[in-house]
């Protein structure tokens, strides 16, 4: 590797200058959980690596607008610690909990998961599912956009050069709302989702469903948000009807690879399987809900 220069801003100002501003490749570096890696590889060679867990606006946890906004570099652990944030959002707290070991959530991050940009990380689909948008930070000021727009490829991004993920706002939950994550992996622990699915429902006083989304993970490009699915929770019980066109709308969807880990016909198949699991859990949990 060649000589790489590394800085650690306190502001987020300072370090959009140092980003955008940069000649050659430039990083920035939250848990670096995912960067680092590839560094050692020799698959990615920053000339300039920024640091910006220093700042406070990207570490931070607040409620917002009765939701919650919390920092790109905020560690996965202190967000599954974070004992409202936990409460409201079970569904999202699923997925960031498969993000590694315990030590790795130590380090690893919520903005890092998503920038990495690989199809089959866990915090996205049920992000996507929970209607979550992103702040971004540019050269160009400050713009929002929501989590399915970031990614637009294996490892790109829609971002600017000197854009940074900021933060997460997730939106006040109406009554009756339940989220869930499920994926299926070939190893019970520290694996890669070879079919992942998010489901977010709200259901009325009378338990019917009102508002869905569902958002499938490692079965194409990037994770897909899969209207068809929802659709076919809304307006029903979630019950055993609903949730079968629920399954088949999810492997409808599906444009997976073949690799070691799983045919395509294998991921489709299961995709269904998870997008129900996922969607029978957020049931369960929104009936828990006042």
């Amino acid at each position: 590797m060649s000589e790489m220069r590394y800085e650690a801003p306190r502001t987020l100002a300072a370090a959009i200058a140092l980003l955008s501003g940069a000649n050659g490749q430039a990083s920035a570096l939250a848990g670096g959980t995912d960067l680092l890696i590839r560094m050692r590889a020799g698959s990615v060679e920053p000339a300039l690596l920024v640091d910006i867990k220093g700042i406070p606006e990207m570490t931070s946890i607040v409620a917002e607008n009765g939701g919650y906004r919390f920092g790109a570099a905020v560690p996965c652990m202190e967000l599954v610690e974070h004992e409202a944030f936990s409460t409201a959002w079970p569904g999202v707290i699923d997925g960031v909990k498969l993000i590694g070991s315990i030590q790795v959530k130590g380090r690893a991050t919520v903005g890092g998961n998503l920038c990495n940009a690989s199809p089959a990380a866990d915090s996205v689909p049920p992000l996507i599912a929970a209607g979550a948008v992103v702040g971004i930070v540019g050269p160009n000021g400050r713009r929002e956009s929501p989590v399915e727009n970031v990614v637009t490829g294996p490892g790109k991004t829609s971002l600017a050069k000197g854009e940074i993920v900021t933060s997460f706002l997730l939106p006040r939950r109406p009554p009756h709302s339940g989220d869930a994550y499920f994926r299926f992996t070939p190893r019970t622990e520290m694996d890669i989702a070879v079919v992942g699915a998010g489901v977010n429902l709200t259901l009325d006083d009378g338990g019917v469903c009102r508002q869905a989304r569902v958002c499938l993970g490692a079965v194409a490009e990037r994770a897909l948000l899969v209207p068809e699915a929802a659709a076919a929770l809304i307006g029903t019980r979630v019950d055993a009807a609903a949730l079968k066109r629920l399954a088949a709308a999810a492997s409808a969807a599906c444009r997976p690879i073949d690799d070691k880990r799983g045919t395509k016909e294998f991921r489709i198949k299961v995709a269904g399987v998870m997008a129900r699991r996922a969607a029978e859990m957020a049931l369960t949990r929104a009936r828990r809900k006042n």
